[in-house]
């Protein structure tokens, strides 16, 4: 992980909302219709945190069709576990390193 996806990754978990939409996920996979009645949100603020979320490799999303037809955004958690440390941080930027000095390599 370089510097802009652990910078990604803590602006995902950085917000209460998105926070909230991981809670609920946390109980199982839900369509967007429903994930967005239990927390009170708009379906396209939900949408922009679960984009989010999504982008974080945090959650992940699959469209489904219902029995009548309809098309169904389903979301579900991805298996994650988040530790933060010194040992964290220079690794990130370690792999910043590492990845520009291959690109300046590359011709």
């Amino acid at each position: 992980m370089n510097s802009e996806e652990l910078l990604a990754l803590l602006s995902a978990v950085g917000h209460a909302q998105r926070l909230r939409v991981i809670g609920e996920l946390a109980e199982g996979r839900l369509y967007v219709s429903e994930l967005a009645r239990r927390l009170e949100m708009s379906r396209p603020l939900l949408y922009m945190h679960l984009d989010r979320l999504e982008k974080a490799g945090l959650v992940a999303g699959r469209l489904e069709l219902s029995d009548d037809g309809k098309a169904l955004k389903y979301f579900e958690l991805a298996p994650f576990e988040l530790k933060l440390n010194v040992a964290t941080v220079l690794a990130a930027l370690q792999e910043d390193a590492t990845g520009a000095a291959t690109s300046v390599e590359r011709p």
